[in-house]
C-alpha cells in the first residue's frame, strides 16, 4: 500500500477553473490568449478563431461574448457544416410565408435571434460560396433579406467565426472568397493544439475526472504518457478519455496498462485489420538509418515478412529492366518480343506489394513516411492496406 502511494498521484492534482471557467495550468499559452480576447471583447470587431477540432473555439467565442457590452443579449451559435446547404440560407436569414413549399408562416433566422448579441458561425470554412456573398453583404451593409422577401432588414450583432481549416489556403484554392476572408480576419485568434500546451493536460484531466465524481488516483506513468501523446482530438479527446477510464478501468488506481488501446496515433487509428508489425526494433533502426537489403530484412524477420518479391524479379518476368525500361533482348517496336503471356493484373499487384512492403520496412512501419517514399498520399496508402488491394499474407 505504501509503494502504491509513493508511485501514484492523487486525482486532484491541481484541478481548478478560473473565474471565467477556463481551465489551464501555470504558464499556459491560454493566459495570453485570454488577455487578447478581453481586449477584443470590448470592441465590436469581427473575430476569427482558428485551431484544430476540439481546441475550444466555442468556449472562447462565449468568453468574448460574456465580456462584451452585448453579454446580456443572446449568443447564437450556428454550425455551418451541420446544416444542409439547401436549408442554411433560411436558417441564417429566416423566411416569409409562402417563400417555398412548407413555409406556412414567417420565421425569424439566426441573424434576427442574435439581434443586439453575438452571432457565432462555427465551421465558417464550410459555408457555400453563394452564401459567402450574402454574408459579406450582411457584414458590409448590416442589412439582409429573409428568403422570399424583398424587404431589407437592419441587423445589429457582433460576429465571431471559427474554423479548423486554413482559410487562406481555401482562398487560394477558390473555395473561399478573399474579400470575406479579410472581412472576418479583423481580430484573428489562434487556439493552440493540446500537444502545444502539455502543462495543461494534467489540470484538464483532473477537472474532467473529478467532475465525474472520481477520487481514484493515477499512476505517475499515466501522466507521463498523457504528456507524450499527440492528442489528435485535443481537449475533446481528453474529456472522452476521462469518461472511458472512469467507466472501464477496474482497479483502485489508474495504471498505464489501463490506457492500452486508448492512446493511439492517427496512423494507428487507420491500421489494416492484420495490425502488421513489420520488423523488430533492430531492423526498424537499420531501415531508418538508410538502405536495407531484402536479404537483411528476410534474415531479420523471416516470419514477419514471409515471401518478399523483389522488384527486379517482377520486372524480369515482364521483360523489363529494374528501372522499368525494356530489357536489351526486347525490341521496343516488336511487342511480341515480350515474354508473353503474362498475368498483368497479378504482376501489378505483386509489384505494388513489393514496393509497399519495402517502403514500410524502410520507414520502420510509419505509413506517413512510407507514403512519402512511394510518392502517394498517406490516406491512399492506408486505403490500399485496409481494402486489401495487395496480398498481406505473411506480413
Amino acid at each position: 500500500m505504501i509503494e502504491t502511494q509513493q508511485r501514484s498521484i492523487p486525482s486532484t492534482f491541481g484541478a481548478s477553473a478560473d473565474a471565467d471557467g477556463l481551465i489551464y495550468g501555470p504558464g499556459s499559452p491560454l493566459i495570453d490568449i485570454k488577455r487578447a480576447c478581453l481586449r477584443i471583447a470590448v470592441s465590436d470587431a469581427s473575430t476569427l478563431l482558428t485551431g484544430e477540432t476540439g481546441t475550444g473555439k466555442e468556449v472562447f467565442a462565449r468568453f468574448i461574448h460574456n465580456h462584451s457590452a452585448r453579454k446580456n443579449r443572446q449568443f447564437v451559435p450556428v454550425n455551418c457544416g451541420a446544416i444542409p446547404e439547401t436549408l442554411l440560407e433560411s436558417e441564417l436569414f429566416g423566411f416569409v410565408k409562402g417563400a417555398f413549399t412548407g413555409a406556412i408562416a414567417n420565421r425569424r433566422g439566426r441573424v434576427a435571434l442574435a439581434e443586439g448579441g453575438t452571432l457565432f458561425l462555427d465551421e465558417i470554412g464550410e459555408l457555400p460560396l453563394p452564401l459567402q456573398v450574402k454574408l459579406l453583404r450582411l457584414l458590409q451593409e448590416r442589412t439582409y433579406e429573409p428568403v422570399g422577401s424583398s424587404e431589407s432588414l437592419v441587423a445589429n450583432f457582433r460576429l465571431v467565426a471559427a474554423t479548423n481549416k486554413d482559410l487562406l489556403r481555401e482562398v487560394k484554392a477558390g473555395r473561399f472568397r478573399r474579400d470575406l476572408y479579410y472581412r472576418l480576419n479583423v481580430c484573428p485568434v489562434r487556439l493552440p493544439a493540446l500537444r502545444e500546451r502539455p502543462g495543461d493536460i494534467a489540470t484538464l484531466f483532473s477537472h474532467f475526472w473529478t467532475r465525474r465524481g472520481e477520487v481514484r488516483p493515477l499512476d505517475a506513468d499515466v501522466i507521463t504518457r498523457f504528456q507524450r501523446y499527440a492528442w489528435p482530438g485535443n481537449v475533446r479527446e481528453l474529456e472522452n478519455l476521462a469518461e472511458r477510464l472512469s467507466v472501464c478501468a477496474e482497479g483502485s488506481v489508474i495504471r498505464s496498462e489501463d490506457l492500452d488501446g486508448a492512446l493511439v496515433s492517427e496512423d494507428d487509428l487507420e491500421l489494416p485489420p492484420s495490425n502488421i508489425d513489420l520488423a523488430p526494433a533492430a531492423a526498424r533502426r537499420h531501415a531508418r538509418g538508410g538502405e536495407i537489403s531484402e536479404a537483411t530484412l528476410s534474415a531479420a524477420t523471416p516470419s514477419a515478412f514471409g515471401r518478399v518479391v523483389a522488384f527486379e524479379t517482377l520486372a524480369t518476368e515482364a521483360g523489363l529492366e529494374a528501372d522499368g525500361t525494356l530489357a536489351p533482348n526486347v525490341s521496343a517496336g516488336d511487342p511480341h518480343g515480350l515474354r508473353l503471356p503474362i498475368d498483368m493484373p497479378k504482376l501489378f499487384r505483386d509489384m505494388e506489394e513489393a514496393l509497399i512492403r519495402t517502403a514500410l520496412a524502410q520507414s520502420g512501419g510509419s505509413r506517413k513516411d512510407a507514403a512519402a517514399l512511394l510518392g502517394i498520399r498517406r490516406t491512399t496508402l492506408v486505403e490500399k492496406l485496409r481494402r486489401g488491394s495487395f496480398d498481406t499474407t505473411g506480413l
